[in-house]
């Protein structure tokens, strides 16, 4: 696995480009494949590699440790003074094993030689053509969702999160979250302008309201079962104390402290349900954005709180 091409760190998160305007727009991800029966690549019992939270959550939830193996990718090589930064001392959530960047690196040249893109998680990789499936998230939990219930036991294949009957509403509702929260975070964060900046976090705040809204006495975002409207969500809410009303300046309201239904469901999801917890490492979160992120937190202070990282049920 090589190439004679020099390739610039893209993956390197201190590297943001931005609009003219101050604005940060997160580009399209590249790999757009898909595993489904009769296509190129085919749910079958093979080693594949996921990487990011969405994808370990409904990893988790579908029951599909046999079927995708979890690689979790160091930090590059020249962050050795990170903490946690070599492989062996990076253990992943579940204690999976550790690719080093240069590695993971090197599988997105294979599949591309002439890759210019960013070297971005989560990236599904199959390991019996040695190539890119897909590394976008959103397109990856659906097919973890539906593409491997003939292998299933039947508990495990009933889960569905994405219902025929729910889709648009879930569709929706997964717009306007990715926009203004999801992405939102990251726009506020990563803004070089002061407009650009209010520009992203009025619509951000605009939407948690509106999101407490829909939770107040409710478990889920849509009808009355978990589905990917969920996941979406948590793995934002889950970083937004610990991190982005600090680090990305989204301070207007915590969401301990200034949406008590957006709080309850996040830890319900969290407390009661091994495939959110188990795949969430505090320090993890924490260390990879104060420490990387040196366009926004130049001397990599890693804050001592909150405290606790999430409240207790």
């Amino acid at each position: 696995m090589s190439s004679t091409k020099p390739v610039s760190d893209a993956s390197a998160v201190k590297f943001v480009e931005l609009e003219k305007d101050g604005s940060f727009e997160r580009k399209a991800s590249s790999f757009r494949n898909f595993i489904e029966k009769g296509g190129q690549f085919k749910p079958e019992k093979v080693g594949t590699n996921s990487w990011a939270t969405r994808t370990l959550i409904v990893r988790k939830l579908k029951g599909l440790e046999d079927f995708i193996d979890v690689l979790v990718v160091a930090p590059p090589t020249g962050w050795e003074s990170m903490p946690a930064a070599s492989p062996d001392t990076f253990p992943g959530p579940g204690c999976e094993p550790v690719c080093k960047y240069e590695e993971f690196k090197g599988r997105y040249l294979q599949a591309e030689p002439n890759y210019e893109g960013r070297f971005t998680v989560p990236m599904l990789w199959d390991t019996k053509t040695e190539t890119v499936v897909n590394n976008e998230s959103s397109e990856i939990i659906r097919m973890f969702n539906r593409e491997f219930n003939e292998f299933l036991p039947a508990d495990k294949a009933a889960v569905d999160l994405y219902p025929e009957h729910l889709r648009e509403e879930i569709d929706s509702i997964n717009e306007w979250v990715y926009d203004t929260v999801n992405n939102g975070v990251y726009r506020a964060g990563f803004a070089g302008s002061q407009s650009a900046y209010e520009a992203a976090v009025t619509p951000l705040f605009e939407s948690l309201d509106r999101l407490e809204k829909i939770l107040a006495g409710r478990d889920y975002l849509v009808g009355n079962q978990l589905t990917e409207a969920d996941v979406r969500l948590f793995v934002t809410a889950i970083r937004f104390d610990v991190v982005y009303y600090g680090h990305f300046k989204c301070n207007v309201r915590s969401i301990r402290g200034g949406y008590p239904a957006i709080h309850l469901w996040l830890r319900k999801l969290y407390w009661t349900n091994p495939a959110f917890s188990s795949t969430c490492r505090f320090d993890h979160i924490k260390t990879l954005y104060y420490w990387s992120q040196v366009n926004v937190n130049p001397h990599r202070i890693v804050p001592v709180g909150p405290v606790p990282d999430i409240v207790p049920l």
